[in-house]
């Protein structure tokens, strides 16, 4: 599991300290296999940016399980 902060870290974070990329999405699925299980939660613009970083990092589609959340509308 990876976790990143990218306001602000507690002391002693060991977790990544920024936006998801290209590169950690390199970095955190290669250990994982060729077809790890994934999910991403966050805002619809993370979750789609993060899911096609996977999907360019050869992660298959049906291996990437995504939640949204945002405003609702008024």
């Amino acid at each position: 599991m990876s976790y990143t902060l990218t306001r602000s870290q507690p002391p002693g974070w060991h977790g990544y300290a920024r936006r998801v990329d290209a590169a950690m999405l390199r970095e955190v699925a290669g250990p994982l296999g060729p077809s790890p299980m994934v999910f991403i939660c966050g805002p619809t613009l993370m979750v789609e940016a993060a899911a096609t970083g996977l999907l360019a990092a050869g992660i298959a589609q049906d291996r990437i399980k995504t939640e949204r959340f945002g405003p609702s509308g008024s």
